[in-house]
């Protein structure tokens, strides 16, 4: 099993490109099942959870070329990924598949669409919550799909005729339920109505590679989406936007360890809260005609209190990256996380290197020290892991970190882009 080694101290200085998104691409995948044609999607990131998605797609029967070729390309940051599901070999998304990555569940509303039918495991559990499906399930049920759950899987039913527009609003926000129902409804037989709709930047990515498929869809973005139903769609070529989680992640990793770093092809548009709060800890952040640039100067990082909210408030996914930084604040700040449940597992490995953090339920309190010391700890999932890293890069010493498979479902080639920018980590295979 790998592990990441960082020997701390090095200020980061140079450019980072950021990546496609995961939380994009997932779904922009799955939107391939709606339609016999090509999908053509650019920026794909190469990630664990894309290529077991490809795995399940190809289990359903989308047939796929990478760069217009079978084989994988390793020497680009980004990928061009054909999808082309002339029609649909298998309905069922079988466990051993589903189980492997929630966002697999999703299939089951292009399914539903497209084939009128659908048999999806219900996915497993999850280390920062429960998450759990009844909001997809309510949504389908709303356009007339019917459900029964027998054996750990959902089976599901279009009427007669197909699914059917109806209006519906969400009891909260969900972003996979939102993709689900809007994926679902573009092959509805009238008009759909979703309110309290997810507003994060990678719904509005899927509602306009839908559009260009020839879907009708209007308002992504705000918290009412509407859905004109179409009999059929067609292919596209679409663009990953770039990765929000990522560039937070790395703007945080700079204001932690001073430096000047250019994040090259991202947007601040993408994460203005998270940029306005990093600037309050005493980042210099700047727009660039490539992307954006993250300058610290000075020894001082300000203590600021975070609260994650559904966009546009701060992301829950960078809130162990930021929890990371606030550990060399000079001074004290209270975390609270609202969206899940469990996700302050990386506290006591973040205690490992020095960091002084107490939990009252969903708040933590976080008072900075002077120095962090590297010590191993064990990643616990995806942005926790991350988190580790950002505070071994500034720990005295070496910090190992177990466990990074976490890290390759969510970051493209993580310790490359570090160090190229004058960190000293490496991968380290036993």
């Amino acid at each position: 099993m790998d592990r990441i080694r960082i020997t701390g101290g090095n200020a980061l200085r140079g450019i980072i490109p950021i990546s496609g998104a995961k939380n994009a691409a997932l779904p922009l995948m799955i939107a391939s099942l709606l339609t016999s044609d090509t999908l053509t999607l650019e920026n794909v990131p190469h990630l664990a959870d894309v290529e077991g998605l490809m795995r399940i797609l190809g289990n359903h029967g989308v047939d796929i070329a990478v760069n217009g070729r079978r084989e994988r390309q390793e020497n680009d940051y980004s990928r061009t990924i054909h999808f082309t599901c002339r029609t649909i070999a298998d309905t069922t998304a079988p466990y051993e598949l589903v189980s492997k990555m929630r966002a697999s569940f999703w299939v089951i509303g292009p399914l539903l669409a497209r084939e009128g039918r659908a048999r999806v495991s219900l996915p497993g559990g999850c280390a920062i919550g429960t998450r759990p499906v009844d909001l997809f399930l309510e949504a389908l049920t709303a356009l007339g799909a019917d459900i029964e759950i027998d054996g750990g899987y959902v089976n599901a039913t279009a009427p007669k005729g197909g699914l059917l527009g109806a209006r519906y609003r969400f009891p909260k926000v969900s972003v996979g339920a939102t993709h689900v129902m809007m994926m679902a409804a573009t092959l509805a037989n009238g008009t759909t109505v979703i309110e309290n709709a997810a507003r994060e930047p990678e719904v509005l990515d899927l509602a306009n590679c839908l559009n260009a498929m020839g879907a009708k869809i209007s308002g992504a973005g705000t918290k009412t989406i509407t859905v004109e139903g179409v009999a059929s769609l067609s292919g596209a070529r679409h663009r990953v936007l770039p990765d929000r989680i990522e560039t937070g992640t790395y703007a945080m990793a700079v204001a932690m360890t001073g430096g000047d770093v250019t994040l090259e092809g991202t947007d601040a548009a993408l994460l203005e809260t998270a940029l306005d709060t990093l600037r309050q800890t005493g980042a210099e952040i700047t727009a660039t005609e490539t992307g954006l640039r993250i300058v610290r100067t000075g020894d001082r990082i300000l203590p600021v209190d975070v609260v994650t909210e559904p966009f546009p408030g701060f992301p829950t996914d960078l809130q162990a990256q930021f929890m990371a930084l606030m550990t060399r604040s000079s001074g004290v700040s209270h975390i609270t996380e609202t969206i899940f449940e469990n996700r302050f597992m990386h506290v006591q490995e973040l205690a490992r290197l020095g960091a002084r953090i107490s939990l009252s339920g969903q708040m933590a309190r976080v008072e900075g020290v002077s120095r962090l010391k590297g010590a191993p700890v064990m990643a616990t999932d995806l942005r926790a892991s991350v988190s580790l890293v950002i505070a071994g890069l500034a720990a005295e010493g070496e910090t190992v970190v177990n466990r990074v498979y976490h890290l390759d479902r969510g970051f493209e080639r993580l310790e490359e882009k570090l160090t190229r920018c004058g960190a000293l980590v490496e991968r380290v295979s036993e």
